[in-house]
């Protein structure tokens, strides 16, 4: 344990009861929703902080002592990278969970690191205002989470991901000192945009404490337009006659075949399980706009030779985030990755992972944001069982291969973390990654901000 002769020294730092040390308390802290075969590290301290300046106090004293910390919002991202590979601290940003802030005058917000984002967006509303990122776990994910990952989300497609709502961050670096990142007006064209590069960061740069939303009028209604399809290159086809029309819609995502069958089993929500793709499309604006952009999407989809095409309610979107809850009732684990390609290539990656998958004996579910080119191979599996889990393995990396020989990369929204840590030399220009390296150096001397993430230093 690398603090056992300095808890009492931390304790000092923060309220008592902030403290976790209990082996069962510490265990919590030891993964997030990664499903891996690893054997989880736990961290040797939990705290609860409340305030910028608790977290000023930590880092200064773990620079010191040269001890790792680890930031924590929710835990629910993907990638491994909120969990403890050489123990250390775990700051957890639950109580600093207020929004400090908000101008509906100037359309901004501002808030700590841990408030959750259907809190932002529900208090958006209130006013007419619309936080339009949304990655599919936004009901209890917090914004420090979303920075740190760069989050996108099904509404990606019209609206961009977190980096593009994001007007200013008030970050925290290794050594205690305390930086305003960016001006928090709409526009700002002096000197580096820092901001920029935190975000997606995964904690390996500062701790963000602070930040400052872009908020933008919320459209007045919304529509939900499906359509099935009997194979996929049609259903991408649909895609772009819909973009011809010149109807930009708010999100189109999909479901595959298995997906289908797979969620239907599991909600009985009436989707048709005998059609290979389901596109689902959002559609917003003024009222007396949604027809006309239903029309053309309706006609754009029939054109590409969609099955059927109708109106549907929230509900379809209640199956579409449940696919990653069906999957795992297939097998003891299942794991989702996070791959994009440019649409062009979408219908050949998405046959390509299921060719991989069945080469190796693998259930995969995919879903995704197909006007981004965005997919999520959900593969369940037993983790413990050794060629299954050697099978996953070499699944995974020709599925990789595949994303970057088609011009794509290996993660559009999940970020990197621990989990494709091992192929990110593959992915990167060599060069610039040795910038990275050196922009870590710089940030991070003594490497105690979340080390092992991203690339080994």
């Amino acid at each position: 344990m690398l603090l056992k002769n300095n808890v009492e020294n931390i304790k000092k730092l923060v309220k008592n009861d902030n403290v976790l040390t209990a082996l069962e308390e510490r265990y919590c802290y030891a993964q997030d929703s990664l499903n891996t075969k690893e054997k989880p590290h736990l961290p040797d301290i939990a705290i609860f902080v409340e305030s910028a300046a608790e977290v000023q106090k930590i880092l200064i004293f773990a620079n010191k002592h040269k001890i790792p910390v680890v930031c924590r919002g929710a835990g629910t991202n993907m990638v491994g990278a909120c969990t403890c590979p050489q123990g250390g601290i775990v700051l957890n940003f639950s109580k600093m969970n207020k929004i400090l802030d908000f101008n509906a005058e100037n359309m901004t917000m501002r808030v700590e690191p841990g408030v959750v984002l259907d809190d932002i967006k529900k208090l958006a509303e209130t006013e007419n205002l619309f936080y339009p990122p949304d990655p599919s776990n936004y009901k209890v994910s917090t914004i420090g989470g979303s920075i740190a990952q760069s989050s996108g989300g099904a509404m990606s497609f019209k609206y961009g991901t977190t980096k593009d709502y994001i007007l200013s961050l008030t970050v925290i670096l290794a050594d205690g000192t305390l930086l305003k990142l960016g001006a928090g007006t709409i526009k700002d064209a002096v000197g580096y945009h820092l901001n920029q590069l935190i975000m997606g960061s995964e904690g390996t740069l500062a701790v963000v404490v602070e930040a400052e939303l872009k908020l933008i009028p919320k459209p007045e209604a919304k529509r939900t337009i499906v359509g099935y399809f009997d194979n996929f290159d049609s259903a991408i086809e649909g895609v772009n006659n819909i973009v011809k029309e010149r109807v930009f819609p708010a999100t189109i995502d999909f479901m595959d075949n298995n997906s289908l069958r797979t969620v239907e089993q599991f909600s009985h929500c009436g989707l048709q399980t005998d059609k290979e793709a389901l596109l689902i499309i959002d559609i917003d604006g003024f009222e007396t706009s949604l027809d006309t952009q239903q029309d053309r999407i309706e006609k754009s989809l029939q054109k590409a030779g969609a099955a059927s095409t109708g109106v549907v309610g929230e509900e379809i979107w209640t199956a579409r985030r449940a696919s990653f809850a069906a999957t795992a009732q297939l097998a003891p684990d299942v794991v989702s990755d996070d791959i994009i390609v440019p649409r062009t290539s979408l219908a050949q990656m998405i046959n390509g992972c299921k060719n991989i998958c069945n080469k190796y004996g693998l259930q995969v579910c995919i879903v995704g944001h197909v006007g981004d080119g965005n997919i999520h191979p959900q593969i369940a599996l037993n983790l413990e069982n050794d060629d299954e889990f050697k099978n996953y393995i070499k699944a995974k990396s020709e599925m990789y291969e595949m994303a970057l020989a088609l011009g794509g990369t290996i993660s559009s929204e999940h970020g990197v973390g621990i989990s494709k840590i091992s192929y990110i030399e593959n992915t990167l220009d060599e060069q610039a990654l040795e910038y990275m390296k050196q922009i870590k150096k710089l940030f991070d001397p003594n490497n105690i901000l979340n080390p092992g993430k991203i690339f080994k230093i």
